[in-house]
């Protein structure tokens, strides 16, 4: 009976100390309170941020000052629920959206809850993530999964809302050609978001010709491969060729300096860039170009209302996010899945939570 009441009690869970200090620990499993659920966690992929907190020990003004553990792309199974939950029961497949504002201020009644400053977010310091076997979450962010999307897409949701976000705050409509700096997981996200959301022609950049090739895979209609010397006029100048013209949409995912002046340059007049991938505080761009040629730069923060409409874009098999996942890992192989992850190797490495369910 012990050993039957000790698998009970496993509540695996992967901790952040300080920076370099990832441990793999036992932690008490969490009660939830009367808007909660307990999660059963399934499936949890692993983010650029995860490593960067591992690596860095802070991402910007956000530092690791007290044990964090990590994890934010992620579902689940309803295993209990709190007194005053009534959408959900146990049994219920879920994905996580992992902010959760904690007031109703401006930006909450306005509908930019994510932009709301107290909000609270998995696995940004100092609130705890959800890599480990049971996690508690508001149940109004757990979304019930229909049974034809896995629980590893119902993980990947979170990437894929970055994607969406950035597509909507470009404004992709039909017909749009679409320039995505950028093939990591969140240029891959926002090419399948472009392309579901009507844009006829997306072209995507990167340095490595093995992201290059997923990017293909999924869609992408021109590849153009950088490398690190590259000029951004001329880059700018290379997109136009293979486009056969100016996009009117850039979708910036890396960050450098030497993308965000190339995506400024390539953008058409009148069009829109989108600031995605986030580098270092003061960036040198010729802002002047993008001024007179009223190209107008918009920023991204996460994102907010996602969850639904990705849902139903996997369930109706409108997006296909199935080839992102390149590796696989137990729970108890932690440390190599954030090796493998740190290594750049594959797309996304996905943890899997439940002993007894490691299937997709």
């Amino acid at each position: 009976m012990g050993c039957v009441n000790k698998m009970v009690e496993d509540n695996l869970t992967v901790v952040l100390h300080s920076k370099g200090n990832l441990r793999l620990e036992q932690r008490p499993i969490p009660e939830p309170g009367p808007n909660e659920v307990l999660l059963k966690m399934h499936s949890v992929g692993i983010c650029g941020s995860d490593v960067h907190y591992w690596q860095n020990g802070r991402i910007g003004d956000y530092v690791v000052k007290q044990p964090m553990i990590l994890g934010h792309e992620a579902s689940g199974r309803v295993v209990k629920v709190g007194s005053a939950v009534t959408h959900l029961k146990a049994g219920d497949r879920v994905a996580i959206e992992p902010g959760v504002p904690r007031e109703v201020d401006e930006f909450f009644k306005s509908g930019h809850y994510n932009l709301s400053p107290s909000i609270f977010f998995c696995a940004t310091p100092p609130d705890d993530g959800n890599l480990c076997r049971y996690y508690k979450h508001n149940a109004n962010f757990c979304y019930k999964l229909p049974d034809n999307v896995t629980y590893e897409e119902g993980a990947l949701i979170e990437p894929l809302s970055v994607g969406i976000h950035a597509c909507r705050r470009a404004g992709v409509t039909l017909g749009n050609s679409v320039f995505v700096c950028g093939a990591g997981p969140i240029g891959l996200v926002s090419l399948l978001a472009a392309k579901a959301m009507g844009a006829s022609q997306v072209i995507i950049s990167d340095l490595s010709s093995d992201r290059l090739a997923k990017a293909k895979e999924i869609g992408a209609d021109f590849l153009l491969h950088v490398k690190k010397e590259d000029e951004p006029k001329d880059m700018a100048k290379k997109v136009e060729g293979m486009l056969g013209c100016m996009p009117q949409i850039s979708i910036e995912c890396t960050g450098v300096q030497s993308s965000i002046q190339t995506a400024i340059y390539a953008t058409r007049s009148g069009g829109v860039l989108v600031l995605v991938g986030l580098g270092t505080e003061m960036t040198t761009v010729p802002l002047l170009n993008a001024a007179v040629r009223e190209v107008d730069i918009r920023g991204v923060f996460r994102y907010c209302n996602t969850w639904p409409v990705a849902i139903s874009m996997l369930a109706s098999k409108k997006v296909n996010v199935k080839p992102l996942v390149t590796h696989r890992f137990p729970l108890e192989q932690a440390m190599q899945a954030f090796e493998t992850t740190r290594q750049g190797l594959g797309v996304k490495v996905m943890l899997k939570c439940d002993k007894n369910d490691q299937n997709p």
